[in-house]
This record gives structure tokens, sequence and C-alpha cells, in this order.
């Protein structure tokens, strides 16, 4: 089978340096390569860009960054929107905006569902990031998004289609709206901290007279009878149970330490919850 491009981005490494804007930043502005892409605008554009997300509230409380891009999809709605050969998708699956023959078609920028193609206003053509074909093409083994960042963020493979299908479910790598169905290339690990909401909270125990934080306790979320997660408290009696749905609604909660227990109940909207201090008692 044809090898293909494909791009592993994992959230849980990113810093938010932005180093891979800057890099693609320094490749594209001011530089022509004829048959990918016009140079990149000083302003305004940002082909490679990164998303945050606060999750949480005090005292349990994280941000996390996610760099996006044009995701080099196999149904591109973009190349739908494209008239008289302007957008090519590749043998090896990058998608090129051609610099010549997209000029005046904007509507290939409004037919991107993830932002990611943008108009240059000055040479009325839409632009994104082409996965430095240039590059590739010329014997680099990486884009520089990949090439320049120094937490290990970016992974960058060509596989075949069926390797590719089976390092994604063994990574538990997702796509960004997966309901479009459009079939991106470029893939997430620990998506989840940006798309699914935490439940957190400290349990204590009385301790011979005293309030002090229950280490060990067991913390066990249901919903409908059947387990939805669970955790030990740290040192600090705290816990943190990752992966709900954005407002899935009620649940039941219940801490463990012994013979000391205590039940309770809440409901998950939009947002992660800190649900307080939760006392044990008999």
């Amino acid at each position: 089978m044809t090898e293909k491009w494909n791009l592993i981005v994992d959230v849980a490494k990113c810093d938010n340096c932005r180093n891979c804007f800057l890099a693609t930043k320094d490749e594209h502005i001011g530089n022509d390569f004829p048959g990918y892409a016009a140079a990149q605008p000083e302003e305004v554009h940002s082909w490679v860009d990164i998303e945050r997300k606060e999750r949480g509230q005090y005292p349990i409380a994280e941000a996390h960054f996610m760099p996006v891009m044009c995701n080099h999809c196999d149904d591109a709605p973009c190349m739908k929107a494209a008239k008289d050969g302007a957008i090519v998708k590749r043998n090896d699956g990058i998608v090129i905006i051609d610099p010549l023959k997209s000029k005046g078609q904007k509507a290939i920028v409004d037919a991107c569902p993830y932002g990611a193609v943008f108009w240059n206003e000055e040479k009325q053509i839409p632009q994104a990031w082409i996965f430095d074909a240039h590059l590739l093409d010329s014997g680099w083994t990486k884009p520089r998004v990949e090439q320049s960042c120094p937490t290990s963020v970016f992974r960058t493979l060509k596989v075949d289609d069926a390797e590719m299908a089976r390092i994604a479910a063994q990574e538990e790598l997702q796509v960004r709206k997966p309901e479009l169905n459009t079939k991106p290339r470029v893939y997430y690990k620990n998506l989840h901290l940006m798309t699914t909401c935490f439940v957190s909270g400290t349990v204590t125990a009385d301790i011979k007279g005293v309030e002090e934080c229950a280490e060990g306790a067991e913390v066990i979320i249901t919903k409908d009878g059947k387990e939805a997660g669970r955790a030990k408290t740290d040192t600090f009696g705290e816990f943190k149970i990752d992966k709900f749905a954005p407002g899935s609604g009620a649940y039941e909660l219940k801490a463990t330490s012994g013979a000391l227990n205590k039940a309770a109940n809440f409901e998950i909207g939009t947002e992660s919850l800190y649900l307080g201090v939760i006392k044990l008692g008999s």
C-alpha cells in the first residue's frame, strides 16, 4: 500500500512555547515556494496556532495547550469548494492549495470547518499549512513544527493507511471534530485534556479528634449503577478522575477508607468540578 504522511500531536506535552508557530512563520514569511505556497503575510495568518483550555476550579485547576493546523483531510471540504483544480490531494496524503489556480476563490476559506485556511488579502488567495511538503520533497523526514519543538509534542509518520489505523487504535489517538468524517491526517494524543471534564475533591477524616487529609482513600464514581471512574487520594487527600463527557448529568460518588465512608451526588455540566472537602464518617 502507498505510504502517506501523518502527524501525531501530544496535547499533554505542549507547554505553549510557540516554537512551532514561530518556526512556521520563519519558514514562510517572505518566502515563495512555487507549486507549494506563496509567502505567508506578516500579520493575521496563523497557519500553525495554539489553542488553550483551562479546566477545573480552585484549588485543583489546570491549563492545557493544543497546536492546530490544516488537517490534510482525505475527504477535505475545501477540495469540494475548489474550482479548476485549485486544490490537489497528493498521493502521499498532503493537501496543497495551488497558489496560482486558487486566486479569487475565497469559498475555499469558508469551506474549512476547522478554521485552518486563511485569506491572503494582498494576493487574493487562500492559504494553509502545507505540511512543509517542500522540505519533505527535498529529503527532510519531519516538518519544521517537529524539528523546532523542544518537548517532543509532534511525531511525523509516513506509513500506509492500515499501519496508521493500527497505531491510532494502539495509542488511543483521536482527531478533531470526528463527527464531520473529514478523515484528518493530523491525530491527537491526550485530546481529552481539551474536550472532557474531570471531577476532583479533597477527602478528610477525623483522626484522634483532628481532621486530617485522608491519604489512600478510594473514590469511586458511578452513573446509573455503573462505574464511571475511580482513584485513590494522594498525600493531601486529593483526587482527580478524568474523561467525563461535558453535560453528562447526574453521578454518584462514594469515598471509603477502612470503616469510614461518605456518599455524595453531583452533576457534570459544561466544566470540570471541584467537589470541595468530603469528610468521611462511620
